[in-house]
């Protein structure tokens, strides 16, 4: 979707300053905060790209003056609302007030190392990839309303297919709860005169991954 998270190519924010030494977590609250969204998902209340589209989704003055693990909890709490596994009384109380609404499968001791291996997301192929390598693509100019992953910076740009990725989940139906609708995946090369104009470094190039609803043929 168009919203503040996609920042690539955004003016105003100042550079990027390195935290020397930085912590893995900075509050143990963060810790417990990874936890929870990894056994969600390992729950599969919800996956990988709806908790994506949770953040996303956040107000800009909020995603903009939280911590990185604020937004994840922010996340996590839209989607369990969303999901109807907690009512607003319940975050407000701190503690359930109705029986829970069961999750597709439970956490164990046993499954923690498998929480922190991410499932396979190719999946088979409905068609030969309409795109090989060499190929000049353009990117569509999207506006979504929903998730997706193809960068404002990023479209309706002319590049260069430089791998073909395989199939996998298309993670804009997905959200859309249109199930899987497995699509290829290419590698697409971008002159950085194409993405900045002229005052671009001529020898720059920037390869993004995208999905073959992404692109047009030249």
């Amino acid at each position: 979707m168009n919203g503040i998270h996609d920042m690539g190519g955004m003016h105003g924010f100042g550079k990027v300053v390195a935290e020397p030494d930085e912590p893995v977590f900075h509050e143990p609250w963060e810790g417990r905060v990874l936890a929870l969204s990894r056994a969600i998902l390992y729950s599969r209340a919800w996956n990988l790209d709806m908790f994506r589209d949770s953040q996303e989704r956040l107000p800009a003055p909020v995603y903009l003056t939280v911590s990185y693990y604020h937004r994840w909890l922010l996340g996590v709490a839209q989607s369990a609302l969303e999901k109807g596994f907690v009512a607003p009384g319940e975050l407000e109380a701190g503690h359930a007030l109705q029986a829970p609404k069961p999750v597709p499968r439970t956490l164990t001791a046993a499954d923690v190392e498998v929480v922190f291996a991410r499932p396979p997301f190719g999946r088979p192929a409905p068609h030969e990839p309409r795109f090989q390598p060499g190929d000049r693509v353009h990117t569509r100019n999207i506006q979504p309303v929903g998730h997706t992953r193809l960068p404002r910076y990023a479209r309706d740009k002319v590049g260069v297919i430089e791998a073909v990725r395989g199939c996998h989940v298309y993670p804009d139906a997905v959200v859309a709860g249109e199930s899987d609708d497995a699509q290829w995946l290419y590698t697409v090369a971008i002159p950085g005169r194409e993405l900045w104009g002229p005052q671009s470094d001529p020898d720059l190039t920037v390869s993004i991954e995208a999905f073959e609803p992404y692109l047009e043929p030249i």
